[in-house]
């Protein structure tokens, strides 16, 4: 059996995410690199990050950076989307798909 490319859903949703906003053009595919970049370098380059969690807590964050540099987030909007991804993940039942009400 094969093993995923991605270990949580969230890892595989954030990296399409990423490309996306690349594709579309809200920046390239080098601003992104560098950004990330800086990131990693920022955690440690000596931190073990094997694509699992903490390797994808820092592609968010750097996500974040790279929609803040471009206005098109700001740690308000950020910190309320928190909020509710955390209210809906506590008010899910195990093992069903947490979503944000509309």
């Amino acid at each position: 059996m094969d093993e995923p490319v991605f270990n949580e859903p969230w890892h595989a949703q954030l990296f399409a995410m990423t490309t996306h906003l690349s594709q579309v053009g809200v920046f390239t595919w080098p601003e992104w690199a560098e950004c990330f970049g800086a990131t990693l370098k920022r955690h440690g380059l000596a931190k073990e990050l094997d694509g699992g969690d903490d390797y994808f807590t820092a592609w968010l964050e750097a996500l974040e950076a790279m929609l803040k540099s471009k206005k098109l987030a700001v740690d308000k909007d950020i910190l309320e989307m928190v909020g509710l991804w955390r209210d809906a993940y506590l008010q899910t039942p195990h093992g069903q798909p947490v979503s944000i009400a509309s």
